[in-house]
């Protein structure tokens, strides 16, 4: 593993360790996440032996996917905290791990044919920096799978309790991604037939903003555990990512936009 200096974070070992306690590697939420990231990049993806880099990678769970659905590409995980890192060097030896912050990326420009960056910009202050250096170390026609929780209005002790900076908007993210100079292959939203009962429980919860430290675990907690071994949330979010590239679900979730960093004409050319 390599590290990299960091500053100040949005995220810490200690909120990996209940996030991953609570809700795991079978949240409804996060298995549909997993499986629409790895549908795009199979998708839009035109190297046959990609290099492929997964932002925010936590305890693992993504890289284990990308491994397991393209078994022919150099797979390489980051993260901002060094906790996950640390116990994924021990689990995935073969796999090169990086601690870096994002906004201040120390990978070389245009060496990555595929980013997945999946609920990290809500963490970091300077996003649109962010997804600058996710352009930047992209090679021309490389894609990135974006995902960021929806809806600026539901932000509630839950988002203040994992210390997301924001919701977005759909109108809003695009606009970051394509004054950056990204090409939107596929825009869409996770969660859309559960987001009615989700908002509704987002609203509610909003109560709890100014309560004591053990009432707000206890009711994140609670949120994160409720998507858990529920096979109904199972079958209606498979049932959306079979639906999505048809249906681009006008709202939901969390926001997905999978997008690419053009090729220029002088590229093309001489890409033949």
């Amino acid at each position: 593993m390599v590290a990299y200096t960091v500053g100040a974070s949005g995220w810490t070992d200690d909120l990996t360790k209940f996030s991953e306690e609570a809700g795991g590697a079978k949240h409804y939420m996060d298995v549909a996440s997993r499986a629409n990231a790895t549908n795009s990049l199979k998708k839009y993806l035109s190297s046959p032996k990609p290099v492929l880099m997964d932002i925010g990678c936590s305890s693992g769970f993504m890289l284990h996917e990308l491994r397991k659905q393209f078994p022919g590409a150099a797979v390489l995980g980051s993260d901002y905290v060094r906790g996950p890192l640390d116990s994924l060097a021990r689990d995935f030896p073969e796999v090169p791990l990086l601690q870096f912050d994002l906004v201040a990326c120390p990978l070389p420009a245009k060496s990555i044919n595929g980013i997945t960056l999946l609920n990290v910009i809500e963490h970091i202050e300077d996003d649109v920096t962010a997804l600058e250096q996710v352009f930047r170390i992209l090679k021309p026609g490389g894609v990135a799978v974006v995902e960021a929780p929806a809806g600026p209005g539901l932000y509630d002790i839950y988002d203040k309790e994992l210390m997301h900076f924001r919701r977005y908007k759909m109108s809003g993210l695009l606009r970051i991604l394509k004054s950056i100079g990204f090409e939107i292959l596929q825009k869409s939203h996770l969660g859309f037939f559960v987001y009615p009962a989700f908002a509704a429980t987002k609203k509610w919860n909003r109560r709890y903003l100014s309560s004591d430290a053990n009432v707000k675990t206890k009711v994140v907690a609670s949120s994160i555990n409720r998507g858990k071994n529920d096979p109904v949330l199972y079958g209606i979010m498979r049932m959306e990512n079979l639906l999505r590239p048809f249906i681009p679900f006008p709202f939901g979730i969390r926001c997905v936009v999978t997008c690419r960093r053009p090729v220029s004409e002088t590229e093309s050319a001489l890409n033949g």
